[in-house]
């Protein structure tokens, strides 16, 4: 996971060099840490993400690959930063939202 990570962070500094927004209302940024430590969770009931998501143990140094850490094809994955690779980890996650009103529209 340590080449996933390392390739995540890079995207993410190229993409979001303000930090990342959300979509939601109220719209916020969260700053990318100079320094970043992330924590990887997947789902705890495949296709029911309203059952929350359990933190990925990735080995030490991140040594584990993404088949060994229970990823699939398909999978849904979470990332949040941590400041200790110890610290508990919470997945805000947005899910995309079909919107009638705007499909309609657009019609």
């Amino acid at each position: 996971m340590s080449k996933v990570t390392e390739e995540l962070i890079g995207i993410l500094k190229a993409r979001y060099p303000r930090g990342l927004t959300t979509s939601i209302a109220p719209p916020k940024t969260t700053p990318l840490p100079s320094e970043p430590i992330l924590v990887y969770g997947k789902l705890k009931v495949p296709n029911n993400p309203s059952k929350g998501w359990d933190r990925v143990e990735t080995g030490k140094n991140d040594a584990y690959s993404a088949t060994k850490c229970g990823f699939k094809n398909n999978s849904s994955v979470a990332f949040t930063f941590v400041a200790d690779p110890c610290d508990d980890a919470e997945f805000e996650v947005e899910w995309p939202k079909y919107d009638d009103d705007l499909y309609e529209q657009q019609q």
